[in-house]
């Protein structure tokens, strides 16, 4: 019998495959290749032959995006909120955009970037001079309510009003949501789109105020060198997971890429990429 991560690992592949976002193009290249790019093509073949994808019309750009990050919030939703005896709390998981009433200014740890944006409405100068690097929209988000007194004490008497009144968890004194993860998928990663990924990271690092959340990359891209690109180093994302890790490592194996192969195992040994099971587990700690 499957285990829950197990199950949802495979209803994410599925939901990946029926959705449109793994898809093969009538020329026979993978939507997440670069079809430019031989080994790219290949290795893509590679993933998608193991995981039986059927062959239709390559998906739209910009559609496959919404769609992955659409799944991965789903994946999340179907493992996370089951680790309770893990890390216990009042959890949601969520997509942030343009029409969404939550936004990173939500949470306790960056209220106060909405204060900055409207300064900076009111201000042209201002807004020339502090650009817009404070402005933060991850893809998908995991959140904590704060927590009553009354729940604080379940037990044993913790917390009273004279004291602990400034810590984040407690409601009762106008805690707002904490931010737990941001979490920014890539279907694929051409250059651009790594770095972009890096300076949403650091926005986050510089302009909290009190505990950073968990910085992590969902990625399609099979290529282990731009996969490289943004996991090798430290400082920024806490890792990078890779929608099928298993099904790369067999991929590259086969064909015969001597140095993705080695670079591939670098990463992994040196735990800075990891398979999406991996990722609710490690969002517990």
């Amino acid at each position: 019998m499957d285990s829950l991560i197990s199950q949802a690992r495979k209803a994410y592949h599925q939901n990946l495959l029926s959705n449109g976002v793994l898809t093969i193009d009538p020329q026979g290249i993978p939507s997440n290749a670069d079809k430019s790019s031989r080994l790219s093509v290949d290795i893509a073949r590679g993933i998608t032959h193991i995981l039986t994808a059927e062959t239709h019309e390559k998906a739209v750009g910009q559609t496959s995006g919404a769609k992955f990050e659409q799944i991965n919030m789903e994946f999340l939703l179907q493992t996370f909120p089951k680790l309770q005896n893990l890390r216990p709390g009042k959890w949601h998981i969520a997509k942030l955009g343009n029409r969404n009433a939550i936004k990173t200014s939500s949470f306790c740890q960056y209220e106060h970037l909405e204060y900055l944006n409207r300064l900076t409405k009111s201000d042209a100068r201002l807004a020339a001079s502090m650009g817009n690097d404070y402005m933060i929209a991850p893809d998908v988000v995991i959140f904590r309510e704060p927590e009553t007194d009354e729940n604080i004490n379940k037990g044993i008497f913790i917390v009273d009003a004279d004291t602990g009144c400034l810590a984040d968890i407690r409601k009762d004194f106008g805690g707002l949501p904490i931010l737990h993860a941001s979490i920014s998928a890539k279907w694929t990663m051409r250059s651009d789109r790594a770095q972009n990924s890096r300076t949403e990271a650091l926005g986050l690092i510089r302009n909290r105020k009190g505990r950073l959340p968990h910085i992590v990359v969902v990625t399609g891209e099979p290529m282990p060198s731009r996969l490289a690109s943004l996991a090798l180093g430290t400082g920024d994302i806490d890792c990078l997971y890779h929608f099928a890790l298993y099904e790369l490592i067999e991929a590259v194996k086969a064909t015969g890429a001597e140095d993705s192969l080695e670079l591939l195992d670098i990463l992994v040994q040196g735990k800075r990429l990891k398979d999406i099971s991996d990722l609710p587990l490690d969002l517990t700690v």
